[in-house]
């Protein structure tokens, strides 16, 4: 399989590296692949993504994560199978990766985790996904009843269809249940995504039939954090995108497309969001293209 995502058809995982830094420099490391879901679970599970890797020295791998929350269960080197709930990631997220291991991971789509979290008492959906944002729990204490051995189901087949398959059972134990509310706000995040011309709450607001007040309840409850955030954080995305593709960028004018009052204003959230401008994080990845040390640090 060649690096990278790779090709999928109209129906498949996304094929994009948004959010990932230097993604050319991590598929060459790893062997990254992303799968669906079971039908059932396709509206609200993105794709699951799968990472194996033999490495001679330590990679840090970095990432500006989506506003979804994620299921990782991994085995790094000699360590037993272990598994966490991770909230909405506010900041990038670093990890150095050691000689060898395994992740096999559920990104959900934005909104799309509350009909699987269980609320106080145990029930099925609708639980408090605020409460997870900018956190990383042990996945037994998110879901008690799935008992200790889920990693130890899901990490150690050989075969990827069948570490698919066990990560296919286990969601379907804990859900889907029916959401009206997680159903608005993933179309409203997903429209956020897809068309550059919402840049602010109130555009979004308007789309859904909300208050801007009711949106921001909405989402705080369903997908962790605010519509304004989501906003930003896509954006964030395109520039990152766009400073990671080795092509000559107008900054102004990306700016003005993406809604911001001027350059100054992306270059400043690029930086707080990254840890430098854009301009050198494109130095950064144009030199790890023509092999000089390094990917881009945050």
């Amino acid at each position: 399989m060649p690096p990278g995502p790779g090709r999928y058809g109209p129906d498949g995982p996304r094929a994009d590296t948004r959010g990932i830094l230097d993604a050319a420099e991590l598929f060459s490391r790893v062997r990254f692949r992303r799968r669906p879901a079971a039908d059932a679970l396709r509206p609200y599970v993105e794709h699951y993504w799968l990472i194996d890797w033999e490495l001679e020295e330590p990679y840090v791998s970095q990432l500006v994560p989506h506003p979804s929350v994620n299921l990782v269960f991994h085995r790094y080197g000699g360590e037993p199978p272990a598994a966490e709930v991770a909230g909405v990631g506010l900041g990038l997220f670093s990890i150095t990766l050691r000689e060898t291991g395994r992740v096999c991971g559920v990104q959900f789509r934005p909104g799309g985790f509350r009909p699987f979290l269980p609320a106080r008492g145990g029930t099925p959906g609708q639980g408090d996904v605020a409460a997870l944002t900018g956190r990383s729990l042990p996945f037994p204490e998110v879901f008690p009843d799935a008992g200790e051995g889920a990693a130890a189901r899901v990490v150690p087949p050989e075969e990827e269809d069948e570490r698919v398959a066990a990560l296919d059972s286990l969601l379907l134990r804990f859900g889907p249940s029916p959401d009206p509310a997680a159903e608005r706000a993933m179309a409203l995040a997903h429209r956020v995504r897809t068309d550059r011309g919402i840049t602010r709450v109130e555009q979004l607001a308007r789309e859904g039939g909300l208050s801007v007040r009711a949106l921001q309840r909405l989402f705080a409850s369903c997908v962790g954090v605010s519509p304004k955030w989501v906003i930003l954080r896509y954006r964030i995305h395109e520039a990152l995108e766009a400073a990671g593709s080795q092509r000559a960028t107008d900054w102004a004018r990306l700016a003005a497309e993406l809604g911001y009052s001027d350059q100054a204003h992306l270059v400043r959230d690029f930086t707080r969001t990254v840890g430098l401008p854009p301009t050198d994080y494109a130095r950064a990845v144009a030199r790890a293209a023509a092999g000089s040390p390094g990917p881009p640090a945050g």
